[in-house]
């Protein structure tokens, strides 16, 4: 069975290659909050935690109903730590997630 959802990600803020903040939903029990500003540290502190974050959007009028994408994870590259999608990233990089 899969781990549950605790937050979606909607859209990301970028500067200089690296995440600034989120818009996200965040569970609430079984249901999720509106719409969350969270910043790069607490994103990355939830991570860290494994909390499971993936990308996604709500379905239109369905409540806490989502189509998800892809899961979040800490990459370790070069000393750094980069908030990404996928394995091999060089950077913060949320693939499917609109900038806002």
């Amino acid at each position: 069975m899969a781990k549950k959802m605790d937050g979606v990600i909607e859209a990301v803020r970028y500067k200089n290659g690296q995440i600034v903040m989120v818009r996200a939903y965040e569970r609430r029990g079984s249901s999720f909050s509106d719409r969350v500003l969270i910043e790069r540290k607490d994103l990355l502190e939830r991570l860290k935690r494994r909390q499971n974050f993936v990308t996604g959007t709500r379905t239109e009028l369905m409540a806490s109903t989502f189509n998800t994408g892809k899961p979040l994870r800490v990459v370790n590259h070069n000393g750094k730590e980069w908030i990404a999608t996928r394995e091999d990233a060089e950077r913060d990089e949320l693939e499917q997630a609109p900038v806002f």
